[in-house]
């Protein structure tokens, strides 16, 4: 009895082998209208990296003044090869839109249909109009608090934590001086006189580098954390001898007590857990400053409310409070450095998988930080706090 074959004879004869199709470098067209939210200084481009965008075949259009709070004037840009625009809807009809904050409505009604906006979410200052606005345009939104690198980690997130942590020791040290009405004590180690006292709260990138600073001013520092391993591995960082605590009421009332500076970092889920209440404050010496850099997510402070760079600080119960959401902002040039430096390299490999789409196609982090894909919303957080239809991203890029 013979048996029927499942192939046919042309199957069962030698087939060419079949290579894969090179993918075709795409052409990036990029807009960088000029930031408008409040007292917001950063540009997520610098002139070297537009320098470096434009030798490698892409377009770059950048409203007029866009880098001048980072201290970068159209000319330098003009210099790098990137065209200057004196109408923001032209930056904003770019296939491709980068911002620091994310974009106001009427922002939005510029946006060219289907086009990419990178940008950071900031999903508690959201409202349900912004993603439909987004999504009514077909908009492809990338929310650069998601991104991840290799690693795993947010690089972005990482590095202005790391200008946060350094600068909380600096502004706090600005704010120990008399004319500032602190009181008039050095931050750091001077011979034959009793080192200044550092609590800060928290124990993760920013708590490490505010230690960090303060360790190298010479000060005694004291770091608060609920997390044994984040404590144990900023041992490790620092390189140094230094107390670390579990957060205990006791304990951390005595060293508030005791203390000229309080740095604050812990993030929770949703709100940042209110670990010092407005007693422990009360018993604070006068003139001890407090940095609250948990402030965007409530703040760790029972007396914390929100200031501006205009108006920074307010004095409760004598102690001086400095509660600005948006610290890296004060260091605009640094932090558009920063920012540029990890978008930059982001923006040519997209160009050479052939463009966002085929890089998302094999690229788990890029998926993983678009939060709406051609108008359809793909972030189940988002669609959870809002109360909005979600899909799944993979069912699209595939």
């Amino acid at each position: 009895m013979s048996l029927i074959s499942p192939f046919t004879k042309d199957e069962l004869m030698p087939q060419p082998e079949m290579l894969e199709i090179k993918k075709q470098k795409g052409e990036l067209f990029i807009g960088l209208p000029k930031e408008t939210h409040f007292e917001e200084k950063r540009i997520c481009l610098t002139p070297d990296a537009v320098t470096a965008l434009v030798a490698q075949g892409h377009r770059v259009v950048i409203e007029t003044g866009a880098g001048d709070g980072a201290n970068y004037s159209d000319h330098l840009y003009a210099e790098a090869g990137a065209k200057i625009a004196y109408d923001i809807k032209e930056a904003f009809a770019c296939a491709i839109v980068l911002k620091v904050a994310p974009p106001s409505l009427e922002e939005i009604k510029m946006l060219h249909p289907q086009a990419v906006l990178i940008s950071t979410l900031q999903l508690k200052t959201r409202t349900k109009k912004y993603f439909e606005a987004l999504a009514q345009k077909r908009i492809t939104a990338i929310a650069f608090d998601y991104m991840k690198d290799e690693q795993g980690l947010h690089p972005i997130l990482k590095s202005l934590s790391e200008i946060a942590g350094i600068a909380s020791i600096h502004i706090a040290s600005e704010l120990m001086t008399t004319s500032n009405g602190g009181n008039g004590l050095l931050l750091g180690n001077i011979s034959g006189v009793p080192p200044t006292n550092v609590v800060v709260l928290g124990a993760g990138t920013v708590g490490e580098f505010a230690a960090r600073s303060a360790i190298g001013l010479g000060a005694r520092v004291k770091v608060f954390d609920n997390s044994i391993s984040k404590l144990r591995d900023l041992q490790h960082s620092v390189q140094s001898p230094i107390y670390t605590s579990t957060i205990q009421p006791k304990s951390l009332k005595k060293a508030l007590m005791r203390c000229d500076v309080v740095i604050s970092a812990i993030r929770g889920k949703d709100r940042s857990p209110i670990v010092a209440t407005e007693s422990m404050v009360e018993q604070m010496k006068d003139g001890a400053v407090i940095v609250d850099v948990s402030i965007d997510r409530g703040g760790c402070f029972e007396t914390s409310k929100i200031t501006t760079h205009s108006k920074p600080t307010f004095t409760k119960h004598g102690v001086i409070h400095y509660c600005v959401p948006n610290i890296p902002s004060r260091y605009a040039r640094t932090a558009s450095v920063s920012i540029s430096n990890i978008f930059m390299p982001y923006l040519l490999n997209i160009a050479e998988e052939g463009g966002f789409e085929n890089t998302a196609r094999y690229h788990k982090s890029l998926r993983n930080s678009m939060y709406i894909y051609h108008g359809i919303l793909t972030n189940r957080t988002v669609a959870d706090w809002f109360d909005l239809p979600y899909r799944d991203i993979n069912l699209f890029i595939l």
